[in-house]
């Protein structure tokens, strides 16, 4: 079968393509450690990670040194918001310590990623919990690993009248959608999801903002199906 024969030479040819990759020889070991740690980013691999090293070789110092130092001054000074739990350069983030947003309704989304995402439509002004991730027994993250237990404690306090669930729309988020409205059926909260003009199995994060900020406006009542 000619289609098989090219399918295999095709194959063939990129196995060996890796594997060269895999076995190339580096002139220095300084530059082979550094093509290492950048092929550990998501998404990068080794060739994509040689292109970004030699490219800061090319640069000034002073250039090179701001990067490094940028990344050192996030990873030691970024702060978590003590209510949403969103990147903060302060303990509590500017989107909650504004008090032209509305503290009555909050959004629930996996990550900080969808924070953004979110407020790029320019639709909404509530406010949001960042849950750091969706239940996903396959992966071993239970509902302890995420921050579910402190949305809890906002809804009790009585300042919450409205919980938008935001979460993609795959069986993870439905899961953790479910396990959510378990949580709060107990108190007087209206509990919203966000409308399906997300297609279903599609990341929030890479939905475009129109459709984005039409889900949060035609918002709709969460009754704990899936």
């Amino acid at each position: 079968m000619p289609e098989f024969r090219e399918f295999s030479l095709s194959l063939h040819t990129c196995f060996n393509t890796k594997k060269r990759i895999m076995n190339q020889q580096y002139p220095s070991a300084l530059l082979e450690k550094a093509v290492g740690e950048f092929a550990k980013l998501p998404g990068i691999g080794r060739k994509t990670a040689m292109r970004l090293v030699l490219h800061l070789l090319r640069q000034s110092t002073e250039s090179v040194e701001a990067f490094s130092s940028a990344m050192v001054t996030l990873k030691h000074e970024v702060k978590y918001c003590k209510v949403c739990h969103n990147i903060s350069d302060t303990d509590i983030c500017r989107i909650c310590s504004n008090p032209s947003r509305d503290a009555s309704t909050v959004c629930v989304v996996e990550n900080i990623r969808d924070v953004m995402a979110v407020e790029n439509t320019q639709q909404y002004k509530g406010l949001y919990h960042v849950l750091g991730g969706v239940i996903s027994p396959m992966d071993g993250i239970g509902p302890s690993d995420l921050q579910i237990d402190s949305l809890v404690a906002r809804v009790r306090s009585g300042a919450v009248k409205e919980v938008i669930l935001a979460l993609s729309s795959t069986m993870e988020g439905d899961t953790t959608n479910f396990f959510i409205y378990r949580k709060l059926s107990g108190f007087d909260v209206k509990l919203t999801v966000i409308a399906r003009g997300i297609s279903i199995g599609d990341e929030l994060e890479y939905t475009d903002e129109v459709t984005l900020g039409r889900s949060i406006v035609n918002r709709v009542a969460f009754t704990g199906t899936m």
